[in-house]
């Protein structure tokens, strides 16, 4: 995938509540599509709840932290990218 693409990396994973900090490159908002890429695992879809500071936010700016719920199982270091 081409790195402007590239909306940001995962930094944690939170695994008994399925979500991911995505520190992001770029801004990401509620309804987009998006692949994670870690190696040879790889997975899409569409971000549907998204928290910053443990408040619900509709967007994620360039910088910000943002916790992801995720469909599947992801690590840190996991490239995110929209689709």
């Amino acid at each position: 995938m081409a790195d402007k693409d590239l909306a940001g990396k995962v930094i944690h994973y939170y695994d008994k509540i399925g979500v991911a900090v995505v520190r992001l490159e770029k801004t990401l908002k509620i309804g987009d599509k998006v692949k994670f890429i870690h190696g040879e695992n790889d997975f899409e879809q569409t971000i549907e709840s998204m928290q910053l500071e443990h408040a619900q936010v509709s967007q994620g700016k360039k910088g910000e932290e943002v916790a992801i719920k995720v469909d599947k199982e992801t690590k840190s270091g996991t490239l995110v990218y929209i689709v």
